[in-house]
């Protein structure tokens, strides 16, 4: 499916470290602790506060994929809850990152699909549109294509665009092999009298 290696695992810290400090997703927090993904970005734009559009992506997105929407940073209505997050665990998706607010925070712990929102709010979605699926986005003040990869950890989120992935990935790798020898350093600190 994918034609570089993967940044799997990697932190999203250490993914924007090696991007020169950009592709960090601005102000947008997973909604419980532990919550994790990493995966290509399936792209929605949809108007403030309305989720006719994710409902929409469901029809099309793959099992891996994560659901990338631009929400336009709205946060006085939840475009997700309980049930559209039902729908994205029973089609495998890997996350779900809004530039939006979410509800029913209990409820998604439980179906354990990570969720990174910019706000929670009791109040509900419109379902109206319009909402475009699978174009260019931005979230969070980041770029995002179809197929960028997207990795979400306690920190927040990071975007690494398709193309720069095995770079990035590379670059990573080295920033951690640096960070270990700097802890092994500082393990060997004594203090002074």
């Amino acid at each position: 499916m994918h034609d570089h290696p993967a940044p799997g695992a990697l932190p999203a810290a250490t993914l924007s470290d090696a991007m020169d400090r950009f592709g960090a997703v601005e102000g947008i927090r997973p909604l419980w602790r532990g919550a994790a993904l990493s995966g290509p970005a399936f792209t929605v734009w949809t108007r403030p506060g309305d989720n006719k559009g994710l409902h929409a992506a469901f029809e099309t997105i793959r099992r891996g994929e994560i659901l990338v929407v631009n929400g336009g940073g709205d946060t006085t209505r939840a475009v997700i809850g309980e049930l559209i997050v039902q729908k994205a665990k029973a089609l495998e998706v890997g996350g779900i990152v809004l530039d939006a607010a979410a509800r029913d925070v209990a409820e998604l712990e439980e179906l354990g699909v990570p969720v990174f929102a910019r706000a929670v709010t009791p109040a509900g979605p419109w379902k109206n549109g319009p909402y475009r699926v699978g174009e260019p986005i931005a979230v969070g003040g980041v770029p995002v294509h179809p197929g960028d990869w997207v990795v979400g950890d306690d920190d927040g989120v990071t975007v690494v665009p398709r193309a720069r992935i095995a770079e990035t990935v590379a670059a990573a790798e080295q920033l951690i092999a640096g960070e270990a020898e700097r802890r092994a350093a500082n393990q060997r600190l004594v203090p002074r009298d």
